[in-house]
């Protein structure tokens, strides 16, 4: 009976998009195994699944997908776990004193529900206001891309984003908002394949109305070419 009760208490959390802490909760032996450990346990338990649910893995289109997943797990889609796998951001100093907002909008977003290991898909638009210090361009999308790839809820991934950001820029004034499809919800339960999920993190002067509207008016602006 408290086996049901507890396997109910975590299908709630799943259903009703429940994060439990504000950074990815890994265990202290996180990284004690390399990743070519990882990848051969890895590859024994999806052929575990796959076996399970009767599938013939000595067919040829089969018999290698239990390497391929593991593979992809630790080195692609969960390759943000790794601290070592972290960006290095290299900041510069604003000779030009450049102290108008910078926003790099449209970054492409592909991460993974925590809850259901199913693709997260959208954009990351993320903006900065310099004390003095700027980042390089594609530093801000290598920083979205490394907290992606990891199992995410999409509510921790965009302070996660801010959050280093400040850390780097040496300055509270960072924003993202996150506009993502969570498959979670579009091909299963409830199916519905219209919805979007946005999310928002504003920091220091990005929490004044006129800012934050001044930003989220440059995520507005049609810049197709």
């Amino acid at each position: 009976m408290k086996i049901d009760k507890a396997l109910e208490i975590i299908e709630a959390l799943g259903d009703n998009h429940v994060a439990t802490s504000a950074t990815t909760p890994l265990r202290k032996d996180a990284f004690k195994l390399s990743d070519k450990e990882k990848i051969a346990l890895i590859k024994e338990d999806v052929q575990h699944i796959m076996e399970t649910l009767g599938l013939d893995l000595t067919d040829d289109s089969l018999k290698g997908t239990p390497q391929r997943v593991a593979k992809m797990y630790v080195n692609e889609i969960f390759a943000g776990l790794h601290p070592q796998r972290k960006p290095d951001a290299s900041t510069f100093k604003n000779h030009y004193k450049y102290g108008e907002m910078l926003v790099e909008k449209n970054i492409t977003v592909y991460s993974t529900c925590e809850h259901h290991l199913l693709p997260i898909v959208g954009r990351a638009h993320v903006a900065y206001i310099s004390n003095g210090t700027v980042v390089g361009l594609s530093k801000m999308n290598r920083i979205v891309d490394y907290y992606a790839k990891r199992p995410q809820v999409q509510e921790r991934m965009t302070m996660q984003i801010v959050q280093d950001l400040q850390v780097v820029l040496g300055t509270k004034d960072v924003a993202c908002v996150i506009d993502a499809k969570h498959l979670c919800v579009n091909s299963r339960g409830i199916r519905d394949i219209e919805s979007s999920t946005v999310t928002s993190e504003f920091g220091g002067k990005f929490k004044e109305e006129s800012v934050r509207r001044e930003f989220l008016d440059y995520i507005k602006l049609d810049t197709t070419f």
